[in-house]
């Protein structure tokens, strides 16, 4: 799962800064609103809280406010994150963080398992995308 969270052409350079589509590494999709503490690092920098948006269709949407969407995160889809740092010229050491509160197993009384997410990569916003069947989570 963690394997193909991140793919080789992940990260793309934009106008004005990047994108990084990140697929859901869990066996089931996922509501949007169980996403929490979404957290990108580009080359070791964190991106400051404002920096970051999550592209949801049309619309973009702070990456903290995710618990207050109520669209999905199916498996096959790519949650789609929007930076406004410019990106260009090779190799870029991405790390991505954030919780994910699984409504339907608990880890104790009336609170669900939240399970923390590290995932890590090498690379290239430069890179052509990859055929795939994969979507942008809308």
């Amino acid at each position: 799962m963690l394997q193909t969270a991140l793919r080789e052409d992940a990260l793309t350079a934009v106008p004005g800064g990047f994108e990084l589509r990140v697929g859901l590494p869990w066996i089931r999709s996922m509501p949007l609103s169980s996403v929490a503490g979404l957290e990108v690092e580009i080359d070791g920098i964190p991106l400051a809280p404002g920096e970051l948006a999550v592209a949801l269709g049309s619309r973009s949407v702070p990456a903290d406010s995710l618990p207050a969407e109520s669209g999905w995160w199916f498996v096959q889809d790519r949650l789609v994150l929007g930076g406004r740092r410019e990106l260009r010229g090779g190799m870029r050491a991405v790390t991505v963080n954030f919780q994910l509160l699984v409504p339907y197993l608990q880890a104790g009384p009336g609170s669900p398992l939240v399970l923390p997410f590290h995932l890590e990569a090498l690379l290239d916003p430069d890179q052509e995308p990859m055929p795939s069947v994969s979507r942008d989570v809308a």
